[in-house]
């Protein structure tokens, strides 16, 4: 099993759903469930590793307050070595809607503050060697991403691949934020955006010229994703296109579906899988992660890896 790592935001959730798109100010509304849980896109595939008995390492950092301690006692393993900045932990408000589609409000807390001399602190380079690093939250994280470049070459240099899933960007997808992500894929081995993140970078309208787009930028061999919920996921790799469909699944919460997804193409790599049964695993899995609640992450995993045997 080759190591992993995630570096980014670990936050909490707090999501209530379902709720109607437009609600009317003054007014109280009821919701059929919510819950409290940790989360972020880091904190999501880390949670998806842990379930699946899969080690990894996790450089993040809280606030000082009482979700920072909450956070760092469900992480315990990682969260002592975790920075405790001096500001409110930063917490996301979740909104599912009837349609399955979410609305998020995000705090700024702790996030920002994420620097590359903490995340180098807390990274054992030398275990990581040959392994696979996954960079998320990019958008949130403004102190660790002004030092992508460095970031990148501390990876490379230490011989680890970087895995990028950028998220959406909160200033939109200006002309200076394209220029950004298309820089940084040029250092990734894997790039897992989803389906209208990468439309919307490289401003086409169909994600076969979004992939093809990527591809010109990543390194050779390079493996690109494209998420694309009920849909499955499409792949491009080596100039293979491959399509995987999900499994027909009731969703249940969507929320962090991309990182489970992430979590489990991951660690179906790490453990020496093909390009297109890892996408399987990463769909498989985040299908039953959205299906489930409590949510849950091993079963359909453990029959597709039967089914790929």
């Amino acid at each position: 099993m080759r190591p992993l790592a995630v570096v980014g935001n670990v936050n909490v959730d707090i999501i209530v759903g379902d709720c109607l798109p437009v609600l009317t100010p003054g007014t109280e509304s009821l919701v059929d469930q919510g819950d409290v849980r940790p989360a972020g896109a880091a904190g999501n595939s880390a949670l998806a590793w842990q379930a699946l008995k899969v080690p990894f390492q996790l450089a993040a950092s809280t606030g000082d307050d009482m979700f920072g301690d909450w956070l760092r006692a469900i992480f315990h393993e990682h969260g002592a070595r975790w920075p405790r900045e001096s500001c409110a932990t930063t917490f996301s408000v979740g909104i599912s809607h009837p349609d399955s589609e979410r609305t998020f409000l995000t705090t700024p807390g702790h996030i920002a503050r994420l620097s590359l001399e903490q995340v180098r602190g807390m990274l054992d380079l030398p275990a990581l060697r040959n392994g696979i690093a996954l960079i998320v939250g990019c958008f949130l994280t403004d102190r660790l991403t002004a030092a992508y470049p460095a970031l990148f070459d501390l990876l490379s240099s230490s011989d680890v691949e970087i895995a990028i899933d950028t998220g959406w960007p909160i200033q939109g997808w200006t002309p200076g934020i394209r220029a950004d992500c298309r820089a940084w894929l040029t250092r990734c081995n894997h790039v897992l955006m989803n389906e209208v993140e990468l439309l919307s970078l490289f401003e086409v309208g169909k994600i076969e010229r979004a992939l093809a787009a990527a591809a010109q930028l990543a390194p050779d061999g390079a493996a690109i994703v494209a998420k694309c919920g009920p849909r499955g996921a499409v792949g491009l790799c080596g100039g293979a296109l491959v399509e995987v469909p999900a499994p027909a699944v009731t969703a249940i919460d969507t929320v962090g579906a991309g990182d489970v997804f992430n979590a489990g193409y991951l660690a179906a790599i790490a453990a020496g899988c093909g390009f297109e049964a890892a996408i399987r695993r990463g769909t498989h899995i985040a299908s039953l992660a959205i299906s489930t609640h409590p949510r849950r992450y091993v079963e359909l995993a453990d029959r597709s890896a039967a089914t790929e045997g």
